[in-house]
């Protein structure tokens, strides 16, 4: 059963592949027509289910574009999860080493950007701690706190400016006058309602990934300033916070 699954299914997902062979019994014309049609649906499915997911990728590069490395990459990366919101983890990957968006050397990243915003809004729900919480926290433990994060977090640190490209184009703007040398570092979560996507200022991305790690917080303002030298621990302290990325604080004596 499982060998005639998997036949029908790369049958399915390449045109140039023969008809497998429990529905090639007989060798009607019929059926190889009714097979294509079938065939034709699956892939036309999956690559609306990719532009579904990747919409700011599609609009860079135009429909014909999207569908060709759509096509190409449904055959290469079939579904492995009934859940079609799942489908595409690794499009950012292949993007990346698509020869054809080798002019759009961006894409990828615009497309891992897409990826997290999706995840965080199919992430589990739970509720983000207020700043005043801290205050909870004894003075001289405070270096040696640690925090639990919120599950739908995702960062991403890009030698493009990727929220901005992302925001341009999901707000239609004609002429936004990104500066394309200038890398940009994001945060996307989904503390409520709505996904955010929060631009980091510097030393932002190292420190919280250093919390996310499980560093405690002396340990990740100093990773934060190792990436700036005006790295402002009261900032970033209160900005974590604000976003909602907090959902837990746990004592040194909990570690």
């Amino acid at each position: 059963m499982v060998k005639l699954q998997d036949s029908f299914a790369a049958a399915l997902l390449e045109p140039e592949a023969p008809l497998p062979p429990a529905v090639s019994r007989g060798g009607s014309p019929a059926v190889q027509r009714r097979f294509d049609i079938y065939r034709n649906n699956v892939t036309s499915s999956l690559i609306e289910a990719l532009k579904a997911s990747f919409p700011i990728v599609c609009r860079l590069v135009g429909d014909d574009f999207f569908k060709a490395a759509a096509t190409l990459y449904i055959r290469q990366e079939p579904p492995r999860s009934p859940l079609l919101f799942r489908y595409g983890g690794s499009f950012a990957d292949f993007l990346e080493s698509f020869p054809p968006a080798g002019s759009v050397p961006y894409l990828s990243d615009v497309a891992r950007l897409e990826w997290a915003w999706l995840q965080a809004y199919h992430a589990e729900d739970q509720a983000s701690l207020p700043l005043q919480s801290l205050a909870d926290v004894p003075q001289e433990s405070l270096p040696e706190v640690r925090f639990a994060l919120h599950p739908s977090l995702s960062l991403l640190r890009s030698r493009w400016p990727v929220v901005s490209l992302w925001a341009a184009v999901r707000d239609q703007k004609d002429n936004p006058g990104i500066d394309m040398t200038q890398g940009e570092e994001a945060a996307v979560l989904r503390p409520g309602n709505d996904v955010s996507v929060q631009l980091l200022p510097p030393g932002g991305h190292d420190f919280l990934s250093a919390l996310a790690d499980g560093r405690s917080l002396a340990e990740a303002a100093a990773l934060g300033s190792q990436a700036t030298s005006d790295f402002d621990l009261a900032h970033h302290l209160q900005g974590l916070f604000t976003l909602g990325t907090v959902v837990a604080i746990i004592a040194p004596d909990q570690g």
